[in-house]
């Protein structure tokens, strides 16, 4: 019966990898907004948790507070925190904070590893892309390691140096190599019906202890059935 019960608590289409009382580390699903727009308010990973940790009373003045974002395709980790003081502390340490996705793209890199480095700025019509003018956009750092090949993509690990809007997105695009299933910036031929990008990984320092935190999900099932 107990198990049933905390299996109620848990935010619908969400997984809660770590809370206390100052922070939420949580797994999204590909196919979910972080925050709010103004056509849709409720599927959110923002609203869910406010739900969660109002445990269904609405007058609760718990909250959470958004510290970053991932695309709406993109899966994988977000980190919330419970508190302004730990939004701001999260947030100015951002760049000091190691995070690391995978993506399956297509085709095959040369070289295998390296870093990509452009000034990306973005239209009118939001699409991001990359500018020989530094005053126009801003510098952004993409490293990445091939992991494994098939014939038609290749499964690259990234370290997120800087994190633009569309970033790795753009990156590999520009590159030749699209992140499989992205229909923004891909090649026309969607091979994957997700965008083939997660966020698997997060490293950090908790906002109120200091203790360095890591959180992995590891690689996603979907992308094991992409690879086959």
């Amino acid at each position: 019966m107990d198990h049933l019960h905390k299996k109620k608590r848990q935010p619908k289409g969400l997984t809660i990898l770590h809370e206390d009382k100052d922070i939420l580390v949580v797994e999204k699903p590909a196919g979910l907004l972080t925050v709010g727009t103004d056509r849709n308010k409720s599927r959110t990973v923002h609203y869910l948790l406010n739900d969660y940790i109002r445990k269904g009373n609405p007058k609760s003045r718990n909250r959470v507070y958004v510290v970053h974002r991932l695309d709406q395709d993109t899966s994988g980790i977000l980190l919330f925190a419970k508190s302004e003081p730990a939004k701001k502390f999260l947030q100015e340490h951002w760049e000091q904070t190691d995070k690391y996705y995978l993506a399956i793209v297509q085709g095959r890199l040369t070289p295998k590893e390296g870093t990509i480095s452009t000034c990306l700025a973005e239209n009118a019509a939001h699409r991001v892309y990359s500018t020989p003018d530094a005053a126009k956009g801003k510098l952004s750092h993409t490293s990445y390691k091939v992991v494994k090949e098939t014939k038609a993509f290749s499964l690259v690990e990234i370290h997120l140096l800087t994190g633009r809007k569309h970033q790795i997105r753009v990156h590999f695009a520009e590159k030749g190599h699209p992140v499989a299933g992205d229909s923004k910036y891909g090649s026309g031929k969607i091979a994957s019906k997700r965008l083939a990008l997660h966020a698997r990984s997060i490293s950090f320092s908790h906002p109120f202890n200091g203790k360095q935190m890591t959180f992995d999900t590891g690689m996603p099932e979907d992308f094991v059935r992409l690879l086959n």
